[in-house]
């Protein structure tokens, strides 16, 4: 061996290594940053990369053969000493840049890292980033589907990058179309760092524009444009995705084979319809999502992520796609329940199965074990699984709260209700839930300031009127409960103007006492709470009862249970027989028993 490694000195195969080493990387470098200037396309740089690879051995090799050695001579020997010292330092400058490039965060990131330790607002003080939604500049009011899309989808890439908090997922469409001033944006959603781009797409062509922006002196830190055909859409999300994070020196965290960008698949027309159902689910548009998700995965039966939002559509089907089931008859209502949820759970397990890593598949099975099922074990399960998968999912930590509200877990909702208030303080549904948590809990008055902050109009209207009634009336203020229920238009509300007329006439005359509980006029679902201003408390139950009987929205009016409205009805068998029936006896014996409810015995309980 040692004379083999003198024969490689003799023939000057070290020499040749050096200089090779010093010019490919001039050589890359130059290409970087030529590269974007002339458009090339990102074969061409790697058509270079892999060029010099190959290169290297040959060039080894070819100095072996011709012996590339200078000829004999003091001279020769004094040019051959200088040339290797100016490998030498060459060598040291490139090893010494290469490292510097792979240690030393960039400008942008030293800034970030400072400024996400003192940005105000933000609880953790760690870097938190929010993708402002993309403008459509496809001339086509008919794409804004895809331009929210494609927020979305690298919204969900950033999430899966260790260490990168992203936030306001949902609150960030708030501020869709308008011009608002960055700092003032980035404080309310509690980001250090904002992300805000544009998409035009004609026919198969995209162009997607991104850029960072560091929030506190709206200084870009990155920026890219990407023109590409619409078959690339999945590899210019990753290539956005890790670009930031590299822009913010946060490592991608991925393990061997994994991707940022999870939702692909070969037909485009299935993605684009997948897009197209996401914003319809956001809208509470639920019937017509479902009628885009179905022909979706009978065409592309491995899509998962269809499947994981099609189950979800089918759990929110009975609330939100069928205004007069809450008056329909209760096998009717039974029936359609029973098969939203085996469709649900069906759609859930298909996601699961597809991708077991898919947290959107774990929501939509919870949501139909919790509140149609009644097997709150089971749907805890489910959540906390989501949860471990993407531990700031809103929908997730939205539902498993609401749940333990129901379970009467007031104290482990509220604390989750405070987490996903910080992460989405705009979304209004999820205002209205934590506004019901928050009265649940016996606070009217700050139960009353949330809901007054929810903005009145479109598919949740009637729950943001309906609960902030109910928060009224627990204060007296009679009149205002009453005139909120009205205010809600019949084509946004599930009630019959009839039974809110009723509602809104004994709210007026309370607290005045009827005489004759049985004559007053039945109140559809969501307004029983006027019963208890009337003197009518035995009827308070009656829609909750109902409820059971039908496996309709289990547990979605039971956080009002806890109020303290409702503790005279709590120490009565009826309750009791209620609790039972509801699975939410099963449910404390198993997991621990709730804030107001304690065991007596081996079969019996108590709740104050």
């Amino acid at each position: 061996m040692g004379k083999f490694f003198s024969e490689l000195k003799r023939r000057h195969v070290y020499r040749v290594g050096a200089a090779y080493a010093v010019v490919a990387w001039v050589l890359i470098q130059l290409v970087n940053n030529i590269a974007p200037a002339l458009k090339l396309p990102d074969w061409a740089v790697t058509l270079v990369l892999v060029l010099l690879f190959v290169g290297f051995p040959i060039a080894l090799l070819f100095a072996w053969i011709h012996q590339l050695a200078p000829a004999d001579g003091a001279m020769a020997r004094e040019s051959a000493g200088k040339l290797d010292w100016v490998l030498a330092g060459s060598l040291i400058v490139v090893i010494g840049l290469v490292s510097y490039q792979q240690f030393a965060p960039s400008n942008g990131a030293r800034t970030a890292q400072r400024q996400a330790s003192v940005t105000p607002g933000d609880p953790g003080g760690a870097l938190s980033i929010a993708v402002l939604p993309f403008v459509n500049l496809s001339g086509d009011a008919g794409q804004e589907f895809f331009s929210d899309g494609m927020t979305e989808e690298i919204t969900s890439a950033l999430a899966k990058v260790p260490n990168l908090r992203v936030v306001a997922r949902t609150s960030a469409f708030q501020f869709k179309g308008e011009n608002r001033d960055i700092q003032a944006i980035a404080q309310a959603l509690h980001a250090t760092h904002l992300i805000e781009g544009s998409v035009r797409k004609d026919g198969n062509q995209l162009r997607i524009t991104a850029q960072l922006i560091k929030a506190d002196d709206g200084t870009h830190l990155w920026t890219e444009s990407y023109d590409r055909e619409l078959k690339g859409v999945f590899a210019v999300q990753e290539e956005i995705a890790s670009a930031i994070a590299g822009a913010l020196r946060v490592p991608l965290g991925l393990r061997q084979g994994e991707a940022l960008v999870s939702n692909r698949t070969n037909d485009l027309d299935s993605y684009q319809q997948y897009l197209r159902a996401r914003s319809l689910v956001r809208a509470r548009a639920i019937g017509d999502a479902i009628k885009v998700l179905e022909p979706v995965v009978a065409r592309d039966p491995s899509y998962a992520p269809a499947w994981g939002l099609l189950a979800l559509a089918y759990a929110l089907a009975p609330t939100f796609s069928s205004p007069g089931l809450r008056s329909a008859p209760l096998e009717q209502m039974r029936r359609i329940v029973q098969s939203t949820t085996d469709k649900a759970e069906m759609a859930a397990r298909e996601a699961i199965r597809l991708d077991p890593k898919h947290p959107g598949a774990y929501v939509g099975q919870a949501f139909a074990e919790g509140f149609r099922r009644a097997r709150y074990a089971a749907a805890e399960g489910l959540f906390r699984q989501a949860l471990t998968l993407d531990p700031n999912d809103p929908g997730a930590l939205d539902w498993y709260s609401y749940m333990l509200g129901t379970a009467g877990r007031l104290k482990d909702s509220l604390r989750l209700r405070e987490q996903l208030q910080t992460l989405e303080p705009f979304v209004p549904i999820y205002n209205i839930n934590t506004g019901i948590i928050v009265y649940a809990s016996g606070q009217d008055q700050a139960a009353i300031k949330v809901l007054e902050a929810v903005p009145s109009g479109g598919v949740t209207s009637y729950l943001r009127n309906n609960n902030l009634a109910r928060a009224y009336a627990a204060e007296g203020r009679y009149a205002e409960a009453a005139d909120t229920l009205l205010a809600t238009p019949q084509n946004q509300s599930p009630y019959s103007r009839r039974s809110l007329e009723d509602a809104a006439r004994l709210l007026r005359g309370a607290p005045a006492a009827t005489k004759a509980p049985d004559a007053l006029p039945a109140l559809e679902e969501g307004l029983d709470f006027v019963y208890a201003f009337v003197g009518a408390p035995d009827r308070l139950l009656e829609y909750y009862e109902r409820l059971v009987a039908t496996n309709f929205a289990i547990g979605i009016g039971f956080p009002h249970l806890w109020h303290p409205l409702y503790a005279p009805l709590r120490k009565t068998e009826r309750f009791k027989t209620l609790m039972r029936n509801a699975g939410l006896v099963e449910y404390w014996r198993t997991r621990g028993w709730p804030d107001l409810c304690r065991p007596v015995g081996t079969d019996d309980f108590v709740c104050e």
